[in-house]
């Protein structure tokens, strides 16, 4: 069931299970200032005092109204208006949640001053992220995309101007128009979370290409699937050694996207999609091996962000591909020390079955760049590395091109998803040589983030291109803020505000 938004004057804004305030200190601070009612206002007032609810970013305090408003319940929301935009989709997350609890499926949200009156963010904008928040902190994973339960969710939300407000006379078009893309880019992110939560055993690479042809056709997208017959006659030694050990043979997925026809230049988005990572040869260990349905998180996020797109219709032109495989450890498999040959010529040593995302992502580069890309962005669940770098707070960057660094950058800020940037000095490459080949496929434990990007970057031709590694945003043991247990959808937004921003 899908959230119902809308945006109501005070004077004619109708009840609802549940009142959502966002707060701030400095008004708690304040003693004559009226919110709700004189006896929920001094109640709230009371716990400050005490020093149970400080208002603090994402703190809540549900209070029952006990039949003196029309409403069940009041949801006091900390919120701190110096934490801009960002803090604004958190607070919203914060509020979805204490909903949950009380199971409430009507809310009214009441928009303070410091929401309305703020030169940090558009009216659009804050009604994108508010709606980002209350849609995306509430998701819940499904057992089985094919016979899916009822998720929670609000049948309804308005949001309503707190007494006092004063918004100009086109406040209602500018708030739903933000309302709408809001929507639209949460839509886009549990896209990807529901794909990347799926089995192993039900989500093979031959499914995952029947999911990228459904979204096809739905949005009048053309796309390519090769079979490991086709990838086989245009040279894509990567993908196929990686998927040879598998009963379930490997596919190339490629949507087209041609917003604007005349330009010759376009979007190459090429995100990993491993469906299940046992290492192969390179044993994983077993201890948390079941995570590893999480090794296609960069192919669910640019098949979310295309989702985006094909709602959006932006004037760009974006070739996603999409390497998929699984895998497998058999007797078919291949293994340490075999050198293959990858699909733009290069050879490459395998020194670690388990670094085998970089080798699909390589032949990924190569297809989209034979195919008219002319900048590139990869995301992939790539190494363990990341996450003693950064652990799961930001998203590692490699790059070649500092002007594309610095897009991605601004697209981050704008999304608040978190990147951070890794350097690529000379000496890292060294790391890759090889005697028996071009490269090898590890340059051992040593930046482990740095040179697998960089082997990546080895096949973008010397075209712009970004690398991003999400091993560890893509896939949480708890959740936090908008972000779920399991599956996160990281970088689907990023994506989007990357592409369509470029427009301008």
């Amino acid at each position: 069931m899908q959230t119902h938004f809308t945006y109501e004057a005070a004077a004619t804004a109708g009840s609802a299970d549940a009142i959502v305030r966002l707060i701030s200190a400095a008004e708690l601070k304040q003693g004559t200032a009226q919110w709700i009612l004189p006896q929920i206002d001094e109640a709230i007032r009371g716990l400050y005092a005490k020093g149970l609810f400080k208002a603090e970013p994402e703190q809540t305090e549900v209070l029952s109204t006990l039949g003196l408003h029309s409403a069940g319940h009041i949801i006091f929301v900390g919120y701190d208006d110096k934490n801009g935009i960002d803090g604004l989709r958190l607070a919203a997350a914060a509020a979805a949640n204490a909903l949950k609890r009380i199971k409430a499926q009507t809310a009214q949200v009441r928009l303070p001053e410091s929401i309305v009156s703020t030169e940090d963010y558009t009216l659009q904008q804050a009604a994108q992220s508010l709606v980002e928040g209350l849609t995306l902190a509430v998701y819940d994973r499904l057992p089985d995309l094919r016979q899916p339960k009822q998720r929670y969710s609000l049948s309804h939300v308005s949001f309503v101007p707190a007494a006092g407000v004063a918004l100009p006379t086109d406040a209602a078009e500018q708030w739903m128009e933000g309302v709408a893309l809001g929507v639209v880019y949460a839509e886009g992110v549990i896209v990807a979370r529901d794909l990347t939560n799926m089995a192993g055993n039900k989500l093979v690479p031959e499914v995952l290409a029947a999911h990228a042809e459904d979204l096809a056709r739905e949005y009048d997208l053309d796309i390519e699937v090769l079979d490991e017959w086709s990838a086989a006659e245009q040279g894509m030694g990567g993908l196929l050694a990686v998927g040879q050990g598998s009963i379930h043979a490997p596919r190339m997925i490629v949507l087209h996207y041609k917003g604007a026809p005349d330009q010759e230049e376009a979007w190459g988005l090429i995100g990993k999609g491993i469906t299940f990572d046992t290492g192969g040869i390179s044993l994983k260990k077993g201890p948390g091996m079941e995570d590893m349905i999480s090794d296609m998180g960069g192919a669910a996020a640019v098949l979310g962000a295309m989702r985006i797109i094909g709602e959006l219709k932006p004037e760009v032109n974006i070739i996603a591909v999409i390497p998929t495989a699984e895998n497998m450890p058999s007797a078919q498999a291949f293994k340490p020390g075999d050198v293959i040959k990858m699909m733009n010529g290069l050879t490459v040593e395998i020194v670690n079955t388990d670094a085998e995302g970089r080798l699909v992502l390589a032949d990924g580069l190569t297809t989209a760049i034979r195919r008219g890309a002319t900048q590139l962005v990869d995301v992939a669940t790539l190494t363990g590395a990341v996450l003693v770098a950064l652990g799961t707070e930001a998203t590692g960057v490699v790059t070649n091109n500092e002007a594309l660094m610095q897009q991605l950058q601004q697209a981050a800020v704008r999304s608040g998803e978190r990147v951070w940037q890794m350097p690529t000095y000379p000496e890292y490459k060294k790391q890759l040589r090889s005697d028996a080949a071009d490269l090898k496929n590890s340059g051992g434990r040593y930046a482990g983030t740095i040179t697998g990007g960089l082997f990546i970057g080895a096949f973008a031709e010397d075209l712009p291109w970004v690398h991003l590694d999400i091993a560890g945003t893509a896939y949480l043991d708890k959740s936090r803020g908008i972000e779920p247990k399991g599956a996160t959808g990281v970088m689907v937004r990023t994506l989007v505000e990357l592409v369509t921003n470029s427009q301008s």
